[in-house]
């Protein structure tokens, strides 16, 4: 029976919150109702962020400039390397982003997420993760895509992949655009696990049988919250701990790692250079109009 797609957005009495959509795929068998799985998108679908490679999309239109996109690189990197996802770095990340939705048409950044990804992500699809993915479909489970990423592009990721759906970072919609305001905060650290744990709720799933994929140390509350955990392409951080608790690992990386540092998946390196690039473009827009 094909679903009907769909996305849902729900806070607890804390105000986290998770959003979800579910695409109109059918799966493989009977489904497997209570057991899921849930990947990571930065360095474990994909090769680098998706933010960043959406901003690179948009400086391929003339959104933003070259030189706002290298100032992005250099603030992913600059993150990545000193390690800041501290809550001051949160904070500001949180600010930035919001500088990135307001005034965007909800159905125009679902529209460029779809080109860009055509274009620029679906060459970083790591193979072997996506085929990870695959399984648990033929297996009749449910896959979702969960990321710091606006929801909206890991939906627009989820579907391209034949996925179930996403969960990320919802900002607010009124009148089909969006405000300047977040709703819940950024999917990221704790939150995700916060938002699997409301999804298993609405789902009826058992987290025990449950898996979860991850590159990254910052993932561990999630990685911890199901009953199978797997490192993929795993930081030095998350390696140990992979090791100390005796879960699986699957590294799909070739030739050097220093490749990927260009891109990583820090939420708040690419959330905060991401919007300001973005940002400053708006702005430029509105000054000439």
């Amino acid at each position: 029976m094909a679903r009907s797609r769909k996305v849902t957005v729900s806070t607890d009495a804390e105000g986290h919150t998770a959003g979800w959509a579910e695409t109109d795929l059918a799966p493989a068998i009977a489904p497997d109702s209570t057991a899921a799985a849930f990947f990571d998108v930065d360095n474990t679908m994909m090769q680098g962020a998706s933010i960043y490679w959406f901003a690179r999309g948009l400086a391929s239109r003339n959104y933003v400039t070259t030189s706002d996109l290298a100032r992005f690189a250099w603030q992913q990197l600059r993150f990545r390397l000193l390690a800041r996802e501290h809550a001051g770095d949160m904070s500001l990340a949180k600010e930035a982003a919001l500088a990135f939705v307001q005034g965007w048409r909800v159905d125009e950044v679902e529209r460029l997420a779809e080109e860009i990804f055509d274009e620029m992500m679906a060459p970083r699809i790591w193979a072997g993760t996506h085929q990870l993915a695959r399984r648990h479909l033929g297996d009749g489970q449910r896959v979702w895509l969960v990321s710091a990423a606006p929801v909206e592009i890991g939906r627009v990721i989820a579907a391209r992949l034949g996925l179930t759906g996403a969960i990320g970072t919802v900002a607010e919609i009124v009148d089909g655009a969006y405000t300047g305001r977040l709703v819940g905060d950024l999917m990221h650290g704790p939150a995700k696990a916060e938002a699997v744990t409301q999804l298993a709720a609405v789902e009826g799933l058992d987290l025990t049988r449950c898996a979860a994929y991850s590159d990254s140390a910052n993932d561990l509350p999630l990685l911890c919250a199901v009953g199978r955990a797997v490192a993929v392409n795993p930081d030095g951080t998350l390696l140990r701990q992979a090791r100390q608790h005796g879960w699986e690992v699957r590294d799909f990386r070739t030739g050097r790692r220093a490749v990927k540092i260009a891109v990583p998946s820090t939420a708040a390196a690419g959330l905060v250079a991401g919007a300001v690039t973005a940002g400053l473009a708006l702005q430029r827009r509105r000054r000439a109009n």
